[in-house]
């Protein structure tokens, strides 16, 4: 995993000509097969010419793909002896773990936040900023980050709303949402069986959808989402971390606050002189 060349690829990504721009993707979306794969074969992957690929990466500074692959290996060298020395540790009181914990969440956060189109946060910002209301919804685990999103967002904006609040009273709810709201999903699998209609009923109301899923759902959250932001959370299958989920909501909220601008500094001054007035805060 190459953490500069996502970067140059983030920053150029919309300058890029058609096919070079569909190489790229690829690449953020495969980083781990840079060290296996020729430049020729990821260009087959991506369905464009050996000469595009050449094209792709001199314009993101390399002279050419062995240049690039070598910064990758580099990279992965920088961090495998930190992993070894984390699994070797001595299991006392604890460290093992501990140690074994720390560095699959730092692989998570860091794999995500790669792969992370910049051109995708900003549309995922509008339509937050944007519309006339702002739902949120997250069932079983995913409810409580629902809740704390719905705090951070309604702290920049008005008109934040918990959908399934209230159980049982989806049809009020639902009644509620209009053409031109959006919609913030939170969701991981196992998802209840009553989330499906739902959201065929806020796609067919015209609300924004943006999706913050695990990547093999990707797929599943393209059917009704504008955006889809995925978040790995890999680990053992009664703990799979939440961890990129509430960093992705933190990330969300803050591209949606340098969106609204001063607007949103006002709401939030405005909160805090309320809170002062009521003296429900230390």
């Amino acid at each position: 995993m190459s953490t500069r060349l996502a970067l140059r690829i983030q920053q150029r990504l919309d300058k890029l000509a058609p096919s070079e721009r569909k190489l790229a993707e690829l690449v953020l979306e495969r980083q781990d097969d840079l060290l296996t794969y020729s430049a020729t074969e990821l260009a087959g992957f991506a369905g464009v010419s050996k000469a595009t690929a050449a094209r792709l990466f001199r314009s993101l500074g390399y002279s050419d793909f062995n240049e690039v692959r070598l910064q990758a290996r580099e990279e992965r060298n920088r961090t495998a002896p930190f992993e070894r020395r984390l699994a070797a540790a001595p299991d006392v009181a604890g460290a093992r773990s501990i140690g074994l914990h720390l560095t699959g969440e730092i692989a998570n956060l860091t794999r995500t936040f790669e792969e992370l189109r910049s051109d995708r946060l900003s549309e995922a910002a509008e339509i937050l900023a944007e519309a006339p209301r702002l739902w949120l919804l997250g069932l079983g685990l995913e409810e409580g980050l629902a809740r704390h999103a719905r705090l951070l967002l309604a702290r920049l904006r008005p008109d934040v709303q918990l959908l399934g609040a209230q159980p049982g009273a989806w049809g009020e709810d639902l009644a509620m949402t209009g053409a031109g709201d959006a919609l913030l999903l939170i969701s991981v699998p196992p998802r209840p069986r009553i989330l499906r209609p739902v959201l065929d009923y806020a796609r067919t109301t015209r609300m924004g959808i943006v999706a913050v899923v695990d990547p093999a759902s990707r797929a599943w959250a393209g059917r009704f989402a504008r955006v889809t932001l995925a978040c790995h959370g890999a680990g053992p299958q009664a703990a799979a971390s939440g961890t990129t989920l509430a960093s992705m909501v933190r990330l969300l909220a803050s591209a949606v606050a340098d969106r609204l601008g001063r607007s949103a500094a006002q709401r939030t001054e405005l909160m805090a002189e309320i809170h002062e007035e009521l003296e429900d805060e230390e």
